[in-house]
């Protein structure tokens, strides 16, 4: 078989590189190239490996026409024109299997967090006060977790949930999703007995938004809300909406709708809308950096995973 050329243009675990050496591939890293010199660089790509950098569109695939996949390393896929990809018969794969567990573990810690007031607490403390009624935090013993995405990281998170007396209600748009660890159900039941809800579903035009005042209106009772999935899920002016007036019980947010599609660092929070700056100073919200998925472990597993994925589309085992 001609060696097949790899064309990498985001950060991975160096993994990903040796494997793919080891069973016969060409790589390439670019890190910095725009997307119209990529074509003219590497005109002989057939698996592009991309994270958040730039998106691949049309004209990306068509610069390249030797393309045969393309390999997101990471869960979302909405940097990507699936359609395109179709079209131009591009087959396109993620690896979520290799940052579930972190997401999981991180929406546990959040919701844990927020029930039991543990940064309120702790900022307290830094500011000199011990305050223990005002911080009397609740149980999740006997509680009802509805998630919302019943695929990789939403099943992880139910899985991490087994060891509490909770009962855990998942909604996916998929049929058959319910197992062990939730059962399956439709919103209607979420909406009228959740006591916290987590969301982990893809960013689409479905989703986009999805969580307005109105399907935060629709909860029997106030619910703690977890994210970390996408930002743009959720619209900020709304949930600052249900805080204020006591729809929510708080909000734990590993993605905000104001971050950069590249999900780099930002130095520019401070010139992020008020509604943002509001959510920061509230007591009954936390907001981490989209670290939910970003571990050691997970680093190197997502490369692990994009690895497999990309020998098994050339009809390759591991062999290494």
């Amino acid at each position: 078989m001609d060696k097949p050329l790899v064309l990498r243009i985001d950060r991975v675990h160096e993994l990903l590189d040796e494997g793919l050496r080891q069973n016969g591939f060409r790589v390439e890293a670019d890190l910095y190239s725009p997307a119209f010199e990529l074509g003219i660089r590497y005109p002989e790509t057939r698996c592009l490996v991309v994270r958040s950098r730039i998106p691949v569109d049309d004209a990306l695939m068509k610069a390249l026409p030797q393309l045969d996949c393309i390999v997101r390393v990471g869960s979302g896929t909405e940097g990507i024109d699936l359609e395109a990809a179709r079209q131009n018969g591009i087959a396109v794969y993620n690896t979520p299997e290799g940052n579930r567990n972190a997401v999981g573990e991180h929406a546990l810690g959040l919701l844990l967090n927020l029930m039991r007031k543990v940064c309120t607490a702790r900022d307290q403390i830094r500011q000199g006060e011990w305050n223990r009624r005002e911080n009397t935090g609740l149980e999740l013993d006997g509680k009802t977790i509805g998630i919302i995405g019943y695929g990789n990281t939403g099943r992880s998170f139910a899985r991490k949930l087994a060891g509490f007396d909770v009962e855990v209600l998942a909604y996916d748009i998929l049929p058959d999703k319910g197992d062990a660890y939730a059962r399956q159900t439709e919103m209607d039941e979420i909406f009228a007995r959740a006591d916290a809800v987590s969301l982990h579903v893809p960013l689409t035009s479905d989703t986009r938004g999805m969580v307005d005042a109105h399907w935060l209106n629709r909860f029997a009772k106030p619910v703690w809300l977890i994210n970390t999935s996408r930002g743009e899920v959720v619209r900020t002016a709304d949930l600052l909406d249900a805080l204020e007036k006591g729809k929510l019980r708080g909000a734990a947010l590993d993605v905000v709708e104001y971050e950069q599609k590249s999900f780099g660092n930002e130095n520019t929070l401070n010139r992020w809308p008020d509604d943002f700056q509001r959510l920061v100073a509230r007591p009954d919200v936390i907001i981490t950096p989209h670290i939910a998925g970003l571990t050691e472990e997970s680093y190197r597993k997502l490369a692990r995973t994009a690895l497999e994925k990309i020998l098994k589309h050339f009809g390759l085992e591991k062999t290494k």
